[in-house]
């Protein structure tokens, strides 16, 4: 009996739609493998998700693939559950691995017709086409969401996601942390090193120095969603205080200004001249 890896993917957005789950595809693939006599000896499951994208685990069946040459049969229910774009068709093919299809009714091997290999060959590219529009469709989608006041990704700290009512509220959790953060810097006697050593001391979390510096020159804490290079207005309710952001902003533009210091006694530069009888001064 042939030996054969079987590969299944599905993303978020897969999962939304019936059919498209990982048990629908390992269904149809184990009962394609038993009729046409294969053992499947390996199975290899990706989940992509908004949070969690790449695919490890066709990584790790191609690494398979690559030790085990009396595996030379690869299972995925149709090319765009298989490839993501042509480098991956190529790894398969210099592997030398005959790929079953069965939601095409295709096999694909160094034997297939050129006329099959060929038709495979601009399925792969409509799949990366798909993925590439796709993306952008995304990207379309939260420029938009931003445009309508609504941060299209996680909120910084002090605020949280509703997906219930697809808003953003604030977190009573960490609210409070966010204003001590603000009013502590506010009084303009810390610096931001400071800050974060006293935020450690009364809340026992460590926050970086850039994170710090990041949010208090956020401008979402007073109502404004920045995304790409526009700024929107947003409609997320507000818990900092607008003077007190404005305090750290003036605060944060003392600390870039030139800083000029006093001399009682200063040269132009040049050289100097004794007034007695014009002779250059020089050092001794």
């Amino acid at each position: 009996m042939r030996q054969a890896v079987m590969y299944t993917r599905v993303s978020s957005k897969d999962l939304e739609r019936e059919g498209y789950s990982i048990p629908a595809q390992q269904a149809l693939l184990r009962e394609y493998a038993a009729k046409q006599g294969l053992q499947i000896v390996r199975e290899f499951v990706d989940v992509e998700t908004a949070k969690v994208a790449g695919r490890k685990e066709f990584g790790n069946m191609i690494a398979f693939l690559t030790k085990k040459r009396e595996c030379r049969v690869v299972l995925a229910e149709k090319t765009d559950r298989l490839y993501r774009n042509f480098r991956d068709y190529v790894v398969l093919e210099d592997l030398d691995i005959e790929i079953h299809l069965p939601k095409e009714g295709h096999i694909i091997s160094k034997e297939s017709r050129s006329h099959d290999r060929l038709i495979h060959g601009i399925k792969v590219v409509l799949s990366r086409n798909y993925i590439e529009n796709l993306s952008e469709e995304v990207r379309k989608g939260m420029r938009q969401k931003a445009a309508e006041g609504i941060y299209p990704t996680r909120p910084p700290l002090g605020y949280r996601n509703n997906k219930a009512e697809h808003s953003i509220e604030v977190n009573p959790e960490t609210a409070p942390t966010v204003q001590r953060i603000f009013a502590l810097f506010a009084n303009g006697d810390l610096s931001v090193a400071d800050l974060r050593k006293k935020i450690r001391q009364e809340t026992g979390r460590m926050y970086a120095k850039g994170y710090l510096h990041k949010l208090l020159k956020n401008p979402f804490y007073i109502g404004l969603c920045e995304w790409g290079d526009t700024t929107y207005k947003g409609t997320h309710p507000l818990f900092v205080d607008p003077g007190i952001f404005q305090r750290v902003q003036e605060i944060f533009a003392g600390y870039n200004r030139p800083k000029h210091r006093h001399h009682e006694f200063a040269f132009a530069g040049g050289l100097l001249r004794c007034a007695y009888d014009d002779c250059l001064v020089t050092a001794e």
